[in-house]
């Protein structure tokens, strides 16, 4: 296939990972066209060959396929707006944060101004866009995603497409991201206690890796649990995880360090032994977060 046989694409927003869509792209011999508010960070990819719009509608009108790596879905409307009546008939891709809410309201936006709706989450950071094992999902029109596969392949070899209802990426996104944030905390925690005896952080990330290669390794396992919803033959049960509330503390007290953002998990463990889940598999815990503490 040629260059010029390749689907045109337009990238809006240039953000890093903007940025990186836009490398992808250019790398792989697409016609790709960008634009971003602030004008000077298109100068780097067009050196390296793409056309840089001069407005909106201008980038839009350039492809049949605009993908937007804005902040949210408010933001991407906010871009469009005075322009969407020139995405009619394009395919629209929307690659960012927000909630299953937020991407509802954007496909019924969208798709109200006659363009074709796919909204995404790239599972990995900049520097992994266009690797063969970078995770990309989409949800939304089949038909688009089915059209211009093999361009959005582009990104990251692992493409999937979860399902017509146009809010599934954005679930799956941040159903899945919930455990970015205690996990790095968790690993911070470890690297605090660790340096506060004099070891480098470094000393760290072989065991932790081993230790979350075994925590994969369980997720199947808790799953069919949840899915079963029997608890009764726990790998480790509620009461294990609350025995150990008091050693958190006593790190804490020994090393020096704040301890205390394991307080909410602390109460959560402490509701499910309320709950009658104690001798029950950890997996229960989901059944307590399906019925949240009421706003006080």
């Amino acid at each position: 296939m040629t260059r010029n046989s390749r689907t045109p694409v337009t990238i809006i927003g240039l953000g890093s990972m903007g940025r990186a869509l836009a490398e992808a792209f250019i790398a792989a011999g697409h016609p790709t066209t960008v634009w971003n508010r602030t004008a000077d960070k298109a100068a780097s990819l067009v050196a390296k060959g793409a056309a840089h719009a001069a407005t909106v509608q201008d980038a839009v009108t350039a492809s049949p396929l605009v993908i937007t790596c804005l902040t949210g879905y408010d933001d991407t409307r906010q871009v469009l707006e005075a322009d969407a009546a020139a995405l009619a008939g394009r395919a629209l891709v929307t690659l960012n944060s927000g909630s299953p809410a937020g991407a509802r309201q954007m496909a019924d936006w969208a798709i109200g101004h006659g363009a074709r709706f796919l909204d995404g989450a790239i599972k990995n950071v900049p520097s992994a866009v266009g690797a063969s094992d970078t995770l990309l999902y989409y949800a939304g029109d089949r038909t688009v995603f089915e059209e211009f596969k093999a361009t959005l392949e582009v990104l990251g070899g692992d493409t999937v497409h979860l399902g017509d209802q146009a809010d599934l990426a954005a679930l799956y996104e941040m159903a899945v991201g919930g455990t970015l944030l205690p996990t790095l905390v968790g690993f911070f925690q470890g690297v605090a206690a660790v340096q506060a005896r004099g070891l480098a952080a470094s000393t760290l990330v072989p065991f932790t890796a081993k230790w979350l290669e075994m925590i994969i390794s369980l997720l199947p396992i808790l799953a069919r649990e949840i899915d079963g919803g029997d608890y009764s033959e726990p790998m480790s049960t509620v009461n294990v995880f609350l025995a150990g509330i008091p050693y958190d503390e006593e790190l804490g007290q020994e090393a020096g360090i704040d301890v205390a953002w394991h307080a909410p998990l602390h109460d959560l463990l402490q509701r499910a032994v309320a709950a009658g889940y104690g001798e029950h598999s950890i997996a229960a815990l989901v059944e307590v977060l399906k019925k949240p503490v009421p706003a006080a």
